[in-house]
């Protein structure tokens, strides 16, 4: 496509959570996501991203819920659809170390024509799916 940069990326997701610290938490801990940026914005806003800890993919911007439309969106930000895909080169350690630290997976792991995946919740019930790639 004309007129556009050719090196463009989807650098970082929103995703609204009812509390900083909890979510911080639930992602470096379950997750083995890095805190990669917490900014106090005053006003009792922060600009907090978390990132896998290879830093491949994008960012999530843990953004705290402001009112109640947004809290209502909390946990089904895509109408119960998967909204977010974690890949990994080792479908079954990662899958093993998230049941350990107690995600809990929705389903038991399957092979597709795409990979082997398995879907699992975040803290608030927004799915997302592990996933290892075929190669």
């Amino acid at each position: 496509m004309t007129g556009f940069a050719e090196n463009r990326r989807v650098a970082t997701v929103a995703l609204v959570v009812p509390n900083y610290d909890e979510a911080i938490s639930w992602y470096v801990d379950r997750l083995g996501f890095l805190l990669t940026e917490d900014v106090d914005l005053g006003g009792g806003k922060r600009w907090v991203t978390v990132a896998p800890a290879n830093g491949q993919g994008a960012r999530l911007l843990l953004a705290e819920a402001a009112d109640d439309a947004q809290r209502d969106s909390i946990g089904n930000q895509t109408g119960g659809r998967v909204f977010l895909f974690l890949e990994t080169d080792d479908f079954v350690r990662d899958h093993a170390a998230m049941l350990e630290k107690g995600v809990e997976f929705r389903e038991a792991p399957r092979h597709e024509a795409y990979g082997t995946v398995a879907v699992f919740a975040d803290l608030h019930g927004n799915l997302w799916d592990l996933i290892e790639p075929k190669r």
